[in-house]
């Protein structure tokens, strides 16, 4: 009788993870413990790890979801986004650094809900081009951040819905 390991594959920033059920992963183990813990990537945060602050979103196929709330065995046959998968001059990426910048509000402090609110709002730019400061309030009803940066927060996905319009109208 021949034992054969079960493997999960997960597409993690473009790159496939075969991890072998039992040793590199168990039944219990959370998405966000697999991303990083065993595997260093380090973006996202934990910070409530009971889905209640949205620090450890990442993209599963497209769709914000809470790492910390999701098995990783759940992860199977699926592409994974973490913020390491970003380019540096996304338009995302870009609009969160940029309101830092003297003569806006700021979007950050600590940084620790950043890398969430980014993913959240990849997701949301994926599904709406202009959103309404009603559509961000509402895809981003699941963060908190303990540094009250709200409005700048939302400021800059409206600065980033602008700056992937003029990406994608660059390309046309």
């Amino acid at each position: 009788m021949s034992t054969t390991a079960k493997i999960v594959r997960i597409t993690i920033n473009g790159k496939v993870h075969e991890l072998e059920a039992g040793r590199d992963i168990t039944p219990a183990m959370t998405l966000s413990h697999l991303l990083r813990e065993k595997l260093s990537y380090t973006g996202l945060k934990i910070s409530c790890n009971e889905g209640a602050c949205g620090a450890c979103t990442v993209l599963m196929d497209g769709k914000a979801i809470l790492s910390c709330m999701t098995l990783a065995v759940q992860a199977h046959g699926h592409e994974i986004v973490t913020i390491e998968g970003l380019a540096k001059n996304d338009p995302v990426i870009e609009a969160f650094a940029e309101q830092c910048e003297p003569g806006y509000g700021t979007a950050l402090q600590c940084g620790m809900c950043t890398p969430g609110f980014v993913m959240s709002t990849k997701a949301l730019l994926s599904e709406v081009d202009k959103p309404t400061m009603p559509e961000i309030k509402e895809a981003l009803s699941g963060h908190i951040c303990r540094c009250g940066c709200y409005a700048g927060i939302a400021q800059a996905v409206l600065h980033a819905a602008d700056k992937q319009s003029s990406k994608k109208g660059a390309k046309s």
